[in-house]
């Protein structure tokens, strides 16, 4: 019982001092972007995402609490649509602590949405809690992707979503994901991980992808060494363009490790979408 109070003790302590620092997980801002897509069509311009990213639930700064607070915050923004970008829970980052997956999933399923919520799971999703965080989310009522893409009616013609497994604690099956989806439809791709996306082909509107946190210390002549990907820092956060393919990367909420964020605010990405109107798209 000392331990507990003990270890609680100091991880009141870390929330305080990363704060008053203005290292740790602050108040999030709500980002809110347009992207206009080419592959987006004009009968479902201004469909609106949240995405919620890395959580890594059992940190010092993301308590069931916490979680509550945010499935409110969206519930605010009047969306059509919710997507859980993976890394619910991570009881390892200092100072951490055990939570249920069962509680977790169970406040993302009062998540509010005119279209609903899906999910893909995270590296640390697979590392601390293994198929139970799927299950404990499909029994939240949220859609849970591995490898599986589903028909979203009830918007304009309708469009798909095709979630992929994680790329380093599954198998990422793009080609296998989006061969479930019939030629010629919108079509998002969620990838916890965003090293897919130089895979991606073309047809594909939009891929969301958390994982990086924005470096999560995004220091300058660090961020190409401290981002979790192998391409190093070009998709650290943001909206990403290349060869005419898009990518929005969430910076997240959480921490990995260290319950410690520099130049890398959390985040609640609202994104509405819209065709392109450039012709040079």
């Amino acid at each position: 019982m000392g331990t507990a109070v003990d270890i609680g003790v100091f991880r009141d302590m870390a929330r305080s001092v990363t704060k008053a620092a203005g290292l740790g997980v602050g108040e999030i801002e709500v980002r809110r972007d347009c992207l206009e897509l080419p592959a987006w069509p004009a009968d479902l311009a201004g469909l609106r995402v949240a995405v919620i990213a890395d959580l890594h639930a059992g940190s010092p700064q993301v308590d069931e609490d916490r979680i509550d607070r945010i499935v409110e915050r969206v519930s605010t923004e009047s969306v059509d649509l919710v997507a859980l970008l993976g890394d619910y829970i991570d009881p390892e980052v200092a100072l951490g602590e055990w939570i249920e997956p069962e509680s977790i999933a169970g406040r993302l399923g009062r998540l509010e949405s005119r279209l609903g919520t899906y999910a893909v799971l995270g590296n640390h999703d697979w590392a601390h809690a293994g198929a139970r965080m799927g299950q404990a989310l499909r029994e939240a009522g949220i859609a849970f992707l591995e490898n599986r893409a589903v028909e979203v009616e009830g918007s304009g013609s309708g469009f798909w979503i095709a979630g992929l497994g994680d790329l380093m604690k599954r198998q990422a099956d793009l080609e296998g994901t989006l061969a479930q989806v019939p030629a010629n439809v919108p079509l998002l791709l969620f990838s916890h991980n965003p090293d897919v996306f130089p895979r991606v082909p073309p047809h594909v509107a939009l891929t969301l992808s958390g994982h990086t946190h924005g470096a999560q210390v995004d220091v300058p002549v660090l961020r190409n060494k401290v981002t979790p990907s192998r391409f190093g820092a070009r998709y650290t956060g943001g909206h990403i363009e290349e060869c005419g393919r898009h990518l929005y990367v969430s910076d997240g909420i959480g921490t990995s490790r260290l319950p410690v964020r520099f130049r890398a605010k959390p985040e609640l990405p609202v994104l509405e979408l819209r065709p392109c109107t450039n012709a040079s798209h």
